[in-house]
């Protein structure tokens, strides 16, 4: 049976993540869980970005009492890393942080990490992505970038691990008329999945419950909802 995702908005490896994180390692019923940090998507940002997102990682989940290691893939050659493969596949639990979505899927896409993230997952591993790392998880991506205008949006297949569904990080922090707007250019049949910074969507047998600080705004269409912690719904595409 695959293992439960969480999609974060932001806030990985911070305290106020700390309670849904430790939860997720429950869920893997060991009683210390081998976890993989993933920082790749950071990596763009240059390496002391990339080395301190990888410690944040290791130091946060060895906190809440699990063995973890980072695997520290820097591109899509470092994907097919025989070490990488075989550290990923040990896992109970893989996060993908935060950084640069279409630097994450290029890295990632059609390599030897990607196949064991979802054989893996396919076999009960947890799977979490935060911002970039979400965005890449769901059916669909955009690459949004700052400066730029959001309009017209271009969409690219991402992984595909939640059917149905792109993902939009940061929510709080974008205008509701601009969401709105890009709400209405996602690929038709899709449903948007609004993520503020410090909450997490955390989905499984595609029932989904709002975690953390803030809340969940879901687009079917022109229709929206919030959700808010604790809340729990399920989702079709819009077709």
């Amino acid at each position: 049976m695959p293992g439960p995702v969480a999609l974060v908005g932001a806030g990985e490896f911070l305290p106020v993540m700390a309670t849904l994180d430790a939860e997720l390692l429950e869920a893997t019923g060991r009683s210390r869980p081998r976890v993989v940090v993933l920082p790749t998507a950071s990596f763009p940002d240059g390496e002391p970005i990339f080395q301190r997102w990888a410690q944040m990682g290791v130091d946060h989940f060895e906190k809440l009492g699990a063995e973890v290691e980072a695997v520290l893939v820097r591109d899509r050659p470092g994907a097919d890393d025989p070490a990488a493969i075989q550290a990923i596949g040990e896992a109970d639990l893989v996060y993908l942080s935060g950084g640069k979505p279409a630097y994450l899927l290029e890295s990632l896409e059609g390599s030897g990490v990607l196949r064991a993230i979802r054989e893996g997952h396919d076999r009960g591993t947890v799977l979490v992505g935060c911002s970039a790392g979400a965005m890449v998880l769901v059916d669909r991506l955009t690459n949004l970038r700052k400066g730029r205008p959001p309009w017209p949006l271009r969409w690219r297949h991402a992984f595909g691990v939640v059917a149905g569904a792109v993902v939009f990080p940061h929510y709080d922090r974008i205008p509701e008329p601009m969401a709105a707007v890009m709400a209405m250019q996602a690929p038709r049949g899709t449903v948007v999945l609004g993520i503020d910074e410090d909450t997490a969507l955390v989905g499984r047998d595609g029932a989904w419950q709002v975690r953390g600080a803030a809340r969940v705004t879901v687009w079917r269409g022109r229709h929206r909802e919030r959700h808010r912690a604790g809340d729990v719904f399920r989702f079709e595409s819009a077709g």
